[in-house]
């Protein structure tokens, strides 16, 4: 069976560091991963995505320049490296993998999800 495990959520001072990691089972090395989050009375938000065909990735804007989203192929794992956290940024993060199409930060457009791992950035 196809499974998403995210790992690496915590808290953290603003200004600070985490990296997140999805565990990716039973897919290709080519297929489309993302990273979204959603906080408490928000909708789901696309933060990263990493699209077959596209050799560079895709970011919100509110977190460009700040987010990393990267692959390894061979262990099938997906990363979010997050530097200069705000205490915006609090929220749980998902892994998902698989577009349907269309724009990519539309949770409906992906296919496979995670669990989800908190996220909380303290001012």
């Amino acid at each position: 069976q196809v499974q998403l495990v995210e790992s690496g959520g915590g808290s953290v001072q603003a200004g600070g560091s985490l990296r997140l990691s999805c565990a990716v089972s039973e897919l290709t090395a080519t297929s489309s991963r993302a990273w979204f989050r959603q906080a408490p009375g928000k909708e789901r938000e696309g933060v990263a995505a990493f699209l077959t065909g596209h050799s560079t990735p895709l970011y919100a804007h509110s977190v460009e320049g700040r987010f990393t989203i990267s692959l390894d192929n061979a262990k099938n794992m997906v990363y979010l490296q997050m530097n200069s956290l705000k205490p915006e940024d609090t929220a749980v993060f998902f892994c998902a993998a698989v577009n349907y199409g269309g724009v990519w930060n539309a949770e409906g457009n992906w296919h496979f999800w995670g669990q989800g791992t908190q996220v909380t950035v303290s001012s």
